[in-house]
């Protein structure tokens, strides 16, 4: 592919195909503190953005290095996911049903989940290095960064809408959040291996 607006137009749209997974667990972030700070949501989003342009670089690079190993570690991807989520989803499910909500919430959203949540939400993007397998170095990470900043925005939408439906909720929103999570990770897992 060459440098062109049909180019861009398909990294945004691919970057917003990406980017529900992380807008989903943005959204049962949200709900889950609805008194987040803007600095915190912009760390969140930027962590989400991160690992969504880390990925298809990522795969890109497995294109162009070593594809038979690739080829084997893919159909893990949705267990992967499925596994991360799920734990992440089962831990806020369960701490939301035995009402340490606020507790909860201090350590949900700490540095490692949100490693975890980064993780999970963009192992799938891995996948679309093989998409771009034909594009340039520069292209593929023009691309990667088109991805970024999709998710970044969309990210901060769902922990906006979170939050604002999470002062409603109040004490089941880990609740709530859990079962997105959890509903996440077996829609990755279903779409990823039927």
């Amino acid at each position: 592919m060459k440098w062109s607006v049909l180019f861009f137009v398909n990294s945004i749209l691919l970057g917003e195909g990406l980017a529900m997974d992380a807008f989903s667990v943005s959204l049962a972030n949200g709900l889950n503190e609805p008194k987040m700070g803007r600095r915190k949501m912009c760390g969140i989003a930027g962590m989400f953005a991160g690992f969504q342009a880390a990925m298809p670089m990522l795969g890109w690079i497995c294109v162009h290095t070593m594809v038979q190993r690739f080829q084997l570690l893919s159909r893990g991807i949705p267990w992967i996911a499925l596994l991360l989520l799920s734990f992440i989803g089962g831990k806020m499910l369960l701490e939301g049903i035995r009402g340490g909500e606020e507790e909860a919430v201090q350590t949900k959203l700490g540095l490692s989940v949100l490693f975890l949540q980064g993780v999970a939400t963009s192992i799938d993007a891995l996948s679309v290095g093989f998409t771009i397998a034909d594009y340039g170095a520069l292209m593929a990470l023009v691309c990667s960064l088109i991805i970024a900043a999709v998710t970044f925005a969309t990210s901060l939408l769902g922990l906006q809408i979170g939050r604002q439906f999470g002062t409603g909720f109040s004490g089941k929103a880990s609740i709530l959040g859990g079962v997105i999570l959890i509903a996440i990770g077996v829609e990755i897992f279903v779409t990823g291996v039927f």
